[in-house]
């Protein structure tokens, strides 16, 4: 880029460019007066994209009426768009003279549960998934990030003689299976189009409204799939002598797996196993002849990751045998790596973002979710990855302290983000956050 960001405002009124030998620091304050002096004309037409999105989710590789409807936004503001990268994954490029391309990515896709939040722009969508009819909601909170992303390109396209180079703002379908990322790559993301060099992204989260949360290194957790279906012999519940009862291996494994990390696992680093569903049986009185268990593998170190998958099939092993049955069949499907974020990107950008938000930027523990952003990271993104939050400062206080209830966290029925300010906080954040690394690149640090 050949001009800075320095010198933004030579007065209240008139804007200029600093030229190359003059570069001062970002004029936080003042971009943050812009930015929402822009929110506060735009915000109307955020809200009703984010409560019709909401209202209408989709599935993972299912998002069609959601991707058109964030191409044809991309497009109004004036970004080429590339639709069907990764199956239902969007390219939105906008380029302005020479220099480096910044990356944003949101995620489209919501998750296979019912709504109970009772919102007049509730879900009430279902959709087929895994064979089965469910109900559909962005209880992750997906939604959120789309309006973000929608705001902070608008806004830095109405700040584009504040910076050059290459916006590329992508799109990612699903990320609930941690599956959208690797998709898209495979796609040709970073051969078709240009390779970033460097990528933000944003999740929501069950904390205060107008704060922000970051980190350095290890954002987030390792992640791997489990499937284990155990091989019984069916007959009936009445002569169970007679049978091999697969139900009560799974019923065994369950609470038995546990011990890996009570007693196998440092106690001093993280790792955990979650069970989320059982299958087996048609009938109360029928053994059947096997039953299916499914969960997660979280874990933050290779080491640990190592350890603990090492014990669950054993586990699973064992119990097959304790019960004079066949071996069980154990997949362990790996999905996301831990995000890793990049030291000078966090730098530069919790540098800008403190300016901006003060004492309500805090560095967080490293996240026990998984993310599969990690996958533009490790093809070589250097990235941030950050949290904004989504309920009442009030709220969130009473809830700490014991004064009032807890607030449902994402993944909730009734989870249920107060729009305004937490799509201000996420646009804000984010077009600083990428006129810093313009900015940093220009300065060539």
């Amino acid at each position: 880029m050949k001009q800075s960001l320095g010198l933004l405002f030579a007065s209240a009124a008139l804007f200029t460019l600093a030229s190359p030998a003059a570069h001062a620091e970002l004029d936080v304050a003042a971009l943050k007066g812009t930015i929402t002096a822009s929110l506060e004309r735009d915000y109307p037409a955020l809200d009703a994209l984010y409560k019709d999105i909401h209202a209408h989710p989709e599935l993972a590789f299912q998002e069609v009426r959601t991707a058109a409807k964030l191409a044809a936004e991309m497009r109004a503001i004036g970004f080429e768009v590339t639709e069907k990268v990764g199956k239902t994954g969007l390219v939105a490029l906008y380029r302005n003279g020479e220099g480096p391309t910044i990356m944003v990515r949101t995620e489209l896709d919501a998750l296979p549960m019912e709504e109970k939040t009772g919102l007049p722009y509730a879900s009430h969508e279902k959709a087929s998934w895994n064979g089965r009819e469910t109900f559909v909601a962005h209880s992750c909170g997906h939604d959120i990030h789309m309006a973000s992303w929608i705001g902070t390109a608008k806004t830095l396209i109405g700040l584009k003689d504040k910076w050059n180079g290459t916006l590329m703002f992508i799109a990612q379908p699903a990320e609930e299976e941690v599956a959208g990322a690797k998709a898209m790559l495979a796609d040709g993301l970073f051969t078709r189009f240009p390779k970033p060099d460097v990528g933000f992204a944003l999740h929501d989260g069950g904390f205060a409204y107008g704060s922000l949360t970051y980190r350095t290194g290890i954002g987030s957790s390792n992640v791997d799939g489990l499937f284990i279906r155990f091989h019984g012999r069916s007959g009936h519940g009445a002569a169970p002598q007679q049978t091999i009862d697969p139900v009560m291996m799974a019923a065994r494994f369950v609470v038995d797996v546990q011990s890996v990390i009570s007693r196998e696992k440092d106690p001093t680093e993280f790792g955990v196993v979650s069970i989320g569903a059982i299958h087996g049986g048609t009938a109360g009185n029928i053994v059947p002849d096997n039953a299916l268990v499914l969960g997660t593998i979280r874990s933050f170190k290779p080491e640990v990751r190592a350890k603990m998958l090492a014990g669950i099939e054993r586990t699973a092993k064992a119990v097959a045998a304790m019960a004079d049955a066949p071996p069980p069949q154990i997949e362990i499907g790996e999905g996301a790596k831990a995000v890793m974020n990049d030291q000078a990107v966090v730098a530069t950008g919790a540098k800008v973002l403190r300016a901006a938000f003060g004492d309500k930027v805090t560095m967080a523990p490293p996240s026990t979710t998984s993310e599969d952003y990690s996958e533009f990271v490790t093809a070589g993104v250097p990235s941030m990855f950050f949290g904004i939050g989504v309920y009442e400062p009030e709220r969130v206080a009473a809830a700490r302290n014991g004064t009032g209830p807890q607030l449902p966290p994402n993944h909730s029925p009734q989870f249920a983000p107060v729009p305004k300010p937490t799509i201000e906080t996420g646009v804000t954040a984010m077009t600083l956050a990428v006129l810093s690394a313009f900015d940093e690149r220009a300065r060539g640090r």
